[in-house]
């Protein structure tokens, strides 16, 4: 066995041991998928990341302090691994969708569709776009649209005007930027709302549904205003076609909306919070795609999609080593951290805080933003804030409110941090540096953006 195949099935016993356990409740299966999951983490030495590495060695920090001070060490340590069986099946469970997506022609000629609109209506279709398709395709969207839009922004596209080139490329690369930021906002499967609703278990995603589609419209029109106030706009070519049909998204956002009709049907149904019921609903939203793109196989196609996953798997799973670890560890180390550091210890820090009320989410979405600035994950940042912020007894701060700005704050990070992988990502397709994208390119939007949110957060406290 090869130690990609090794990796793949151990991430496969890790995520049935963890869906079962989350469904129907079985210790013993919880434990099997903990012990997976170590076996995991063993085959990921020297494949890490620096940030990778360090959450990993915090992490095991902490299991040091709570194995000193904790009453009850061995629960605290399993409950935590179980957190971290979470989040690495969550990544898998959504990681899944991506192998059907890759392979669609629906999905090709929507991004052919949307890079051929004229300027005027370049930026909304391919910012709400980016943002649709990031819902299923996660970070794998910059990569895929990144390389359509350097391919078809050639300088004979541009009639031989380097500036128009240069110009174009600036605008759909912020386009594409700031609708994947937009994903984890809008969609009810993104992994910001995992992190929320599974560490404040009386929230739903209802609850959450106002603050952050109100913060969503935001940014998407305030995008939209600084794209066309900045421009340029250029005069249109006499011999220009015209654009292509925008049916192609259309279907697509048809199908996106059955995988999330699912996700709540199965909620409802099967009586899970959403986050689980995302788990259950992506894999089988990847096979019900998969036998649709494979129907004339025979047997509706579903034996062709179960091999077709089986072969594909290694490769699917190859690339999230790193995204498994930061995000597992985080939400392992939150779990710690909440239950080793005692409410009545933050008395100091609730003094200051207390008589900002609400003010005190708009001061957690800067802090989420302002150190990932300097290198902290904002899955970090958010996991520590939304265990610790609800058990301080705020008024006007409440759970939905919280989580809505730590959310916000973490897609507003995802456009500004050069540290982060979106962004390493689009200066890796264009050359350019990342704190040129992040602070020159993006500057006047987030300016304007970050303001606007602020007030956007007291007013809807009220």
């Amino acid at each position: 066995m090869t130690a990609a195949r090794l990796r793949a099935g151990l991430l496969l016993v890790v995520t049935l041991c963890t869906l079962w356990h989350l469904v129907y409740g079985s210790v013993m299966l919880q434990a099997l998928g903990v012990i997976a999951l170590a076996g995991y983490l063993a085959t990921l030495r020297g494949r890490l990341s620096r940030m990778a590495r360090g959450l990993l060695l915090a992490a095991g920090l902490a299991s040091l302090v709570a194995l000193w001070q904790a009453e009850a060490p061995g629960r605290l340590l399993f409950e935590a691994s179980g957190r971290f069986a979470f989040f690495a099946t969550f990544v898998v469970a959504l990681s899944l969708l991506r192998l059907p997506a890759y392979r669609s022609r629906l999905v090709r000629r929507c991004g052919e569709a949307m890079l051929l609109q004229p300027p005027g209506r370049r930026y909304p279709i391919l910012s709400a776009g980016s943002a649709l398709f990031g819902i299923i395709l996660n970070i794998g969207v910059l990569n895929l649209f990144a390389g359509m839009i350097e391919k078809s922004n050639t300088l004979a596209a541009a009639q031989g005007r380097t500036w128009v080139r240069q110009a174009r490329q600036r605008r759909m690369m912020l386009a594409l930027l700031r609708g994947f930021s937009l994903a984890p906002l809008i969609s009810p499967m993104g992994i910001g709302v995992a992190v929320v609703l599974s560490s404040l278990p009386a929230l739903r995603w209802i609850d959450l549904a106002p603050f952050v589609i109100g913060a969503a419209g935001v940014i998407f029109v305030v995008g939209w205003s600084v794209d066309y106030l900045t421009g340029p706009h250029p005069a249109a070519h006499r011999d220009a076609a015209s654009p292509p049909s925008l049916l192609p998204l259309g279907q697509f956002s048809l199908l996106l909306l059955g995988i999330v009709s699912l996700v709540f049907l199965l909620a409802w149904a099967l009586e899970l919070r959403l986050p689980i019921a995302a788990l259950v609903g992506a894999p089988v939203s990847t096979i019900v795609w998969l036998a649709w793109q494979r129907r004339r196989i025979g047997m509706l196609g579903l034996p062709a999609a179960l091999a077709s996953l089986r072969r594909q798997l290694p490769w699917l799973v190859a690339p999230i080593g790193n995204e498994i670890v930061v995000l597992g560890a985080a939400g392992y180390l939150g779990h710690l951290c909440v239950a080793l550091v005692p409410v009545e210890s933050l008395g100091p820090l609730q003094a200051v805080i207390e008589p900002l009320g609400a003010g005190n989410a708009v001061l957690a979405m800067l802090l989420v933003v302002g150190l990932a600035q300097i290198g902290i994950n904002p899955i970090v940042t958010v996991t520590l804030l939304v265990g610790l912020l609800p058990s301080l007894p705020i008024e006007g701060l409440t759970p939905a409110l919280t989580g809505a700005a730590l959310m916000v704050g973490w897609a507003l990070a995802l456009m500004s941090s050069p540290m982060t992988a979106s962004m390493l990502i689009l200066s890796r397709f264009t050359g350019v540096a990342s704190t040129h994208i992040g602070y020159r390119w993006n500057a006047r939007f987030l300016l304007a953006c970050i303001p606007l949110l602020s007030g956007w957060f007291l007013f809807a406290s009220w």
